[in-house]
């Protein structure tokens, strides 16, 4: 890993070539993998352990992600409503930045950080212990077993973490509102609520349904295809953490874009 960016000043083809069969192979994975997710044999015994794992898991990183960004947010926006006259408002400035981006974002950022380098490592460690080839040798499915539970895990954990994440954003705008500029519990949550259309919530909700995809299938293609020796892991789990995060950047700009052109 440490010769990717000297490889690029080398030989610059040459790196754009590799930049994009990497693509091509892991564009074939997520087919697998999806794929298999919606073929039987379903396994919904280990699909809920991963739940537990990656959704209640992370539920308390979460939480102080979202108690931190709503508290943060609060004092940001007083300061800047202030100058409007306008600090009674702060629940409608709060509502919509959380929502619309920070609250998904950041929770897919802490799911990548916790959740996705957690399945690479230990994916990345079954591959050099060689417990990969021991499935494919007793005719089991390692995709199947192995990566399938875990991106339906991601996928289905995402959405429900960034609603938590809502939740206590707005409670931590709450305390601040309230305690520093003096706005109602009333007119907070009045102005909160206001802008909770549904077109904002299901937008917020599908931004980190695919975060939480491609949190999946990232850190699953990197812990599956890693090499031999201590170093892969941690080469691995470093890739899944740092790929998810730009994904979850680009993407967002992506659907971003296309929510305020279509239906925002």
């Amino acid at each position: 890993m440490s010769q990717a960016p000297f490889s690029l000043v080398r030989n610059p083809l040459q790196a754009v070539w590799n930049f994009f069969a990497e693509l091509g192979r892991i564009a074939e994975f997520t087919k697998t993998g999806v794929a298999s997710a919606f073929s039987p044999p379903y396994k919904r015994s280990i699909t809920r352990l991963q739940l537990d794992s990656i959704g209640v898991g992370s539920l308390p990183l979460v939480i102080l992600t979202g108690l931190f960004m709503g508290l943060v947010l609060a004092l940001q926006a007083i300061v800047e409503l202030r100058n409007i006259g306008a600090t009674s408002y702060i629940g409608r400035a709060i509502g919509t930045t959380v929502v619309r981006e920070l609250g998904p974002v950041l929770t897919s950022m802490m799911v990548a950080a916790r959740a996705g380098s957690a399945i690479a490592a230990e994916l990345a460690s079954m591959v050099v212990g060689e417990q990969i080839d021991a499935f494919r040798a007793e005719g089991s499915d390692p995709v199947k077993k192995l990566v399938e539970p875990r991106l339906v895990a991601c996928t289905l954990a995402a959405p429900a973490l960034t609603l938590v994440c809502y939740g206590v954003a707005f409670f931590g705008g709450w305390l601040v509102a309230t305690s520093v500029v003096q706005v109602t519990s009333t007119f907070y949550w009045d102005s909160v609520f206001e802008v909770l259309t549904p077109a904002f919530v299901w937008g917020g909700l599908l931004k980190s349904l695919t975060f939480g995809f491609v949190i999946g299938v990232v850190s699953c293609y990197s812990g599956m295809k890693t090499g031999f020796g201590s170093a892969a892991v941690g080469e691995s789990t470093t890739r899944a953490v740092v790929i998810s995060s730009i994904s979850i950047l680009a993407i967002d700009f992506l659907l971003t874009k296309l929510f305020i052109v279509t239906w925002w």
